[in-house]
């Protein structure tokens, strides 16, 4: 008797609910079709159909993502929506080290291809690396007094130069906000006597 519900629960499980894709508000869904692949558009938020065994629907989150640049972040998952701090040097030749977030999502028309050509892993592929790698080039091209009298140009030079990498990616940088530039010292036994 316990067997047959067990096995009943199954079927209405995989069977019928396999019919069914449900995308909750805010995330979009992509459909892999075991007979043409990724397929190219995307389903909203609603009840779909889908053909069960033959389709498999992976959901993305399609809201505004933050993700923190700072020093209490811990590396312990790859995938996790942060970095450490990140020591530039300036044109000056200044190191400091810089705070802040990076706003972005997912462009809802590119997101088969991000699940074909980068998979589930975008946050470790694309985000981290792209990031670090412009907000050191920017950095780069000013002074620290730049950097210190200039910020919301600078905060906008890095959120273009974001767009313009995660764009080829499929992912929209909405913003970056730089929330910490502190000065680092060579030589940190003078700088903890100061």
């Amino acid at each position: 008797m316990e067997f047959d519900k067990l096995v009943v629960s199954f079927l209405v499980d995989e069977v019928v609910g396999g019919f069914f894709i449900s995308v909750p508000p805010g995330h979009i869904a992509c459909v892999y079709d075991r007979g043409r692949g990724v397929l190219d558009r995307t389903w909203g938020p609603g009840l779909h159909l889908k053909l069960p065994f033959w389709q498999i629907a992976k959901l993305f989150n399609a809201q505004i993502i933050e993700f923190n640049i700072n020093n209490h972040f811990e590396d312990t998952n790859k995938e996790a929506l942060g970095s450490k701090a990140i020591n530039a040097v300036t044109k000056d030749g200044v190191t400091v080290e810089i705070e802040g977030s990076i706003l972005f999502r997912i462009n809802k028309h590119k997101a088969p291809e991000i699940w074909e050509n980068v998979g589930e892993n975008f946050v470790s592929k694309v985000v981290r690396p792209v990031s670090n790698s412009k907000v050191l080039s920017v950095i780069s091209e000013v002074s620290l007094d730049q950097l210190n009298t200039y910020r919301a140009q600078i905060e906008q030079k890095i959120r273009s130069e974001l767009d313009t990498s995660f764009n080829d990616k499929g992912l929209i940088c909405e913003g970056f906000l730089l929330s910490e530039v502190r000065k680092k010292s060579d030589h940190p036994q003078i700088a903890a006597q100061s």
